[in-house]
């Protein structure tokens, strides 16, 4: 696996350079992008730099965390707070996602989307009002194990993490989670069909293939 080093700020506007010229495959006018990666990789910090970047080259955005769609606690809990299976099947609310952002972002749709629908604090439904992405404009969407779910995403970008330094980086009260990625990987191969790659094992050095 080739990789060149670089900086975040640097992987930020060669992405959002790279996004200019992205049309989507469905003839929607929304492009539609995936940061994907675990937590302790922070794919969403990547997606907020591609985000500033575009701004600055007059391209509006709409930054999505994956987190906003989770099932309620009584649902995704149903076996327990450390099982396994429900954290890889049943955490997220792909039904909601498609429903309340991809389903408006086809052709023909309206380009309104729900930033949010559930805080998984408070267990509650966050009641965001939606947001009105323009034509042209891009939906970051941010979080782990996406590349699973057959989402119309247009790029893909997986922020990867080795074995070991996803151990080191999760918190211990996360592990019993590495499991999940583990598998993720073995089913989905994420480093092998992103689009562009992005290795962050030194958070000070990223290196990138893209």
């Amino acid at each position: 696996m080739r990789l060149e080093a670089i900086t975040w700020d640097r992987l930020g506007d060669l992405i959002a350079e790279r996004l200019l010229d992205l049309e989507p495959a469905d003839g929607s006018p929304w492009p539609r992008v995936a940061f994907d990666g675990a937590p302790a990789a922070d794919p969403g910090d990547l997606a907020e730099r591609v985000s500033e970047a575009l701004r600055i080259r007059g391209r509006p955005s709409l930054t999505v965390a994956a987190e906003g769609f989770l099932r309620p606690a009584s649902v995704r809990l149903e076996y327990g707070r450390h099982d396994i299976d429900a954290y890889y099947d049943g955490r997220l609310d792909t039904g909601a996602l498609w429903r309340e952002v991809f389903g408006h972002l086809e052709p023909g749709g309206d380009g309104r989307v729900l930033p949010d629908l559930w805080d998984p604090v408070t267990d509650r439904a966050t009641r965001s009002p939606y947001v009105q992405l323009p034509p042209g404009g891009f939906l970051l969407l941010h979080g782990p194990l996406l590349l699973r779910h057959w989402f119309p995403f247009d790029l893909t970008v997986h922020v990867l993490l080795s074995s070991g330094a996803l151990h080191r980086r999760t918190p211990e009260s996360e592990h019993w989670t590495l499991p999940a990625f583990e598998r993720y990987e073995d089913e989905t191969d994420p480093a092998g069909t992103a689009d562009v790659l992005v290795r962050a094992d030194d958070p000070r050095r990223p290196a990138w293939r893209g």
